[in-house]
């Protein structure tokens, strides 16, 4: 008989309001770890604005913003191993800085620059996904790669709640499934799929629901809640580990930004919504939880704040101080045998942009 696996009903939260609802705390982490968390949270946050700014000064082309969705990447990447895959999507194009990629990569990808690329093999980080779901069956195979290899590692995909109504998804999780692939299929429901609300995407009672259609485990959490994320993602890689397959977790949270920075949400979004979600910002949020613990002190804010800003201000620097690509890589790596047309292409493309 089929065993049926229930998605958690009710949202998991480590940090409380500081009043009424009481604070937890996650087993296994110490002050330096808390503090590592925080970094990284202030590490993406100063990354996302940063590059809003830069968009505006035409210095990036159009980005996805990620405000306010740093705890989920943040606690998430902080629960896997360095031998671990990430698979991000669009929203999470900033993740590799957690990996020691440079802020310049990623904003030379923004900038449409081939040293926006990077070799995942070099910080087990796949490409930004644009198109949406086709990077789950990706992660899925090499999850299961891992496993028939026999090694420890797993993988995990990011992905939007639109996300779920693709096929792609659907074919990933699936395959992880049967195959009992170590993946973490973790699912942004900001519930907005750009201006499609959640509501006008499933019937389903939640997103974690759909798990129980592939005979995994589903688990919500509270989104901008670091430490739960943490501690959700966690379990997702012990028992990927212990040869279980994989686990769904969806990670609710409200998007209060716009979907990207083309995007003017003020047509669709509950704009009174967004002032009260952004009160319970993630960054701030976690702050207020290490502040009552007594573990960051000012100087120290400063000094990773400091840092953030830096790392920043040496990356718009290093992207803008490469040289201009050569048109030519349009067509080096079309055919292994290009078309005699090619050369005079290529002529005409340098005539036209005057060299």
């Amino acid at each position: 008989m089929a065993r049926v696996l229930h998605a958690e009903p009710e949202l998991r939260r480590v940090i409380g309001d500081g009043g009424g609802i009481a604070d937890r705390e996650v087993e296994g982490l110490d002050e330096q770890d808390l503090i590592e968390l925080y970094r990284s949270l202030v590490l993406l946050r100063t990354y996302d604005e940063r590059s809003v700014v830069f968009h505006r000064q035409g210095r990036i082309g159009t980005y996805a913003i990620f405000w306010n969705h740093e705890a989920m990447q943040a606690g998430a990447v902080y629960a896997l191993s360095d031998d671990d895959w990430i698979f991000p999507s669009y929203r999470e194009s900033a993740i590799g800085i957690l990996r020691g990629m440079p802020a310049a990569t990623v904003l030379q990808w923004w900038r449409g620059h081939p040293s926006g690329w990077w070799n995942p093999a070099d910080y087990n980080v796949a490409s930004i996904c644009v198109p949406i779901a086709t990077h789950v069956p990706h992660a899925a195979g090499l999850a299961w790669g891992k496993r028939l290899k026999g090694e420890q590692a797993c993988a995990i995909a990011f992905f939007g709640d639109g996300a779920t109504s693709e096929g792609s998804f659907h074919e990933g999780a699936n395959f992880a499934a049967v195959m009992d692939a170590p993946l973490i299929l973790l699912c942004n429901n900001n519930q907005w799929a750009i201006s499609t609300p959640l509501e006008a995407q499933t019937r389903a009672k939640t997103l974690a629901d759909k798990a129980v259609g592939y005979g995994i485990p589903g688990v919500r959490v509270d989104g901008a809640d670091v430490l739960a994320v943490y501690e959700a993602t966690r379990e997702a890689v012990e028992r990927a580990r212990r040869g279980e397959g994989p686990t769904f977790v969806e990670a609710v949270t409200y998007r209060t930004a716009p979907h990207a920075t083309a995007d003017d949400p003020k047509a669709y979004i509950d704009l009174e919504r967004v002032e009260q979600e952004k009160k319970g910002e993630c960054v701030g949020r976690y702050k207020g939880y290490l502040d009552r613990l007594g573990v960051l002190t000012d100087e120290l804010d400063q000094q990773i704040r400091a840092e953030a800003t830096d790392m920043m201000r040496q990356g718009i620097a290093d992207a803008e101080g490469e040289p201009p690509a050569d048109v030519s890589l349009l067509f080096d790596h079309a055919f292994v045998n290009a078309p005699a047309s090619f050369a005079d292409d290529l002529a005409e493309l340098r005539r036209v942009l005057g060299g």
